[in-house]
């Protein structure tokens, strides 16, 4: 039976704002290595047979994982979860999709915001683990823990399987919720108690059997839903109104704690759920100071902090302990590590107050390249954008405003008028120019082999995004 890779792609990490928000979440960043959470997570598993990946993400994202997957050198389908819905359903849509296409297979189901330094050992736990997920068990990775931690949850190993203990699995005697400090203490000294990973291994269709069992509303919910839908070739898409009626619910609660099939397997690698920014400061090199620094700085007297910039302004620091710096185009964060939980509570507030940097920072993605709004007041926004190469953005047409656009690099193929079948064409290389009239209707492609940059003013009475009528879109958007 062949080994299928499921990762499950669809958190928002409020905990690592402003870095991470619900349009550009921090799957898609580099908090580990010089490379996305998730490639790290699609190319660990290079040292053994996989037959095939999976992508589960948020619809929103969907552009985003694609890039994601390219970047990675890794081939996987993508399938798009319309509302997040936790991972038991998640579980159970990747054995939909393996059953739907390949008959049956065994899946290892991996989140897509973990680090792993040792990968040697999880190799050699997935290798042992195969055949029980074969004949029907649902093995669950445990990590052996190093600390009293109370953000994660535990599993109480049982029983070796086998006599000879020969291999790393255990019977589950226990699920447990994140302990107070005083009970973490206790479970790392009793020795039986590993740190739940939320890395799964087990065959579709003992999944899909299990779920009939256990969880059926979650099974005739999922089946409705995946239609295997292959209108994008890219995507599989997951119909709304079928997966809404669908319960919300984690794969230990749903499955895990009741069924007879369930084992763990002991890891010991140096793992960490990137989370919290004090979880990446735990799991990142440090200076001699202890500092995790990803910026310019100039520090005096500082310690044991981690300092951010996702732009290239200097951070000047003096007599700081324990700190997290975050910086980005249009936020700042200033914290101490400690409080890393509660800046999901920041974010909330963000929400309420409908302020847009919970969801977008001042850089916004799109399909065919990004826009950066350098610029704003009532009347006028300044935007710089880069297509591309080969890249198109839709033809459109906006009511409240006018835009000029100046190339800056690269080669600019402009189609524009009044009528959309009678579109004059304008091709503009390095400083040229062009001026789109309000309710024109238009279109900006790159039809070069290096990314296009042009400066955009706009000048109106409404400069909202939702200021768009669409007239053809290669991605398929109905939206902004």
């Amino acid at each position: 039976m062949k080994l299928f890779h499921a990762v499950m792609a669809g958190g928002v990490g409020s905990r690592l704002w402003p870095l991470s928000r619900k349009a550009y979440p921090k799957q898609f960043f580099n908090l580990a290595s010089d490379q996305s959470m998730i490639a790290d997570t699609l190319t660990r598993l290079s040292g053994i047979d996989i037959a095939g990946n999976l992508l589960l993400c948020s619809q929103d994202h969907k552009f985003l994982a694609a890039d994601a997957i390219t970047d990675s050198g890794v081939e996987a389908d993508i399938i798009l979860e319309p509302m997040g819905k936790n991972t038991a359903p998640a579980a159970l849509l990747a054995a939909l999709h393996i059953i739907a296409h390949h008959d049956d297979g065994i899946i290892l189901l991996s989140p897509s915001d973990h680090a792993i330094a040792n990968i040697e050992d999880l190799l050699d736990s997935i290798n042992q683990s195969f055949s029980y997920a074969e004949s029907g068990h649902i093995i669950t990775f445990g990590i052996t823990p190093t600390v009293a931690e109370t953000g994660y949850g535990y599993i109480q190993m049982g029983a070796h399987i086998n006599a000879q203990n020969q291999n790393k699995l255990r019977a589950i005697a226990q699920f447990v919720e994140k302990p107070d400090l005083e009970t973490a203490n206790k479970y790392l000294e009793h020795g039986d108690y590993l740190w739940n990973s939320g890395i799964f291994m087990f065959k579709a269709s003992t999944l899909v059997a299990e779920m009939e069992k256990y969880q059926p509303a979650i099974l005739k919910a999922c089946q409705a839903a995946y239609t295997a839908d292959e209108t994008h070739p890219d995507f599989y898409t997951i119909d709304e109104a079928a997966f809404a009626s669908c319960p919300d619910d984690s794969l230990d609660y749903a499955i895990m704690e009741h069924t007879d099939k369930g084992l763990v397997a002991k890891l010991d690698v140096n793992w960490n759920d990137l989370g919290s920014w004090n979880a990446i400061w735990d799991y990142r090199d440090k200076d001699k100071d202890g500092n995790v620094i990803d910026a310019d700085t100039i520090t005096i007297k500082t310690t044991n902090s981690i300092i951010r910039s996702e732009n290239k302004k200097l951070i000047a620091t003096i007599g700081l302990d324990n700190v997290a710096i975050i910086e980005t185009d249009d936020a700042l964060l200033v914290a101490n590590l400690d409080c890393s939980q509660e800046v999901k509570d920041l974010v909330s507030t963000l929400k309420q107050e409908k302020r847009p940097e919970y969801i977008y920072h001042r850089e916004v993605h799109r399909p065919w390249g990004q826009f950066d709004s350098v610029d704003s007041s009532n009347r006028y926004q300044v935007k710089r954008i880069t297509v591309k190469p080969g890249q198109k953005l839709s033809v459109q047409m906006h009511y409240h405003r006018a835009e000029h656009w100046v190339v800056v690099g690269g080669t600019a193929l402009v189609k524009k008028g009044f009528d959309k079948d009678k579109l004059t064409e304008h091709l503009l290389r390095e400083n040229e120019s062009i001026y789109i009239e309000i309710g024109e209707i238009h279109s900006l492609e790159n039809p070069g082999k290096v990314p296009l940059e042009i400066i955009e003013v706009q000048s109106g009475a409404y400069l909202g995004e939702d200021d768009i009528v669409r007239f053809s879109d290669i991605y398929g958007r109905n939206d902004h």
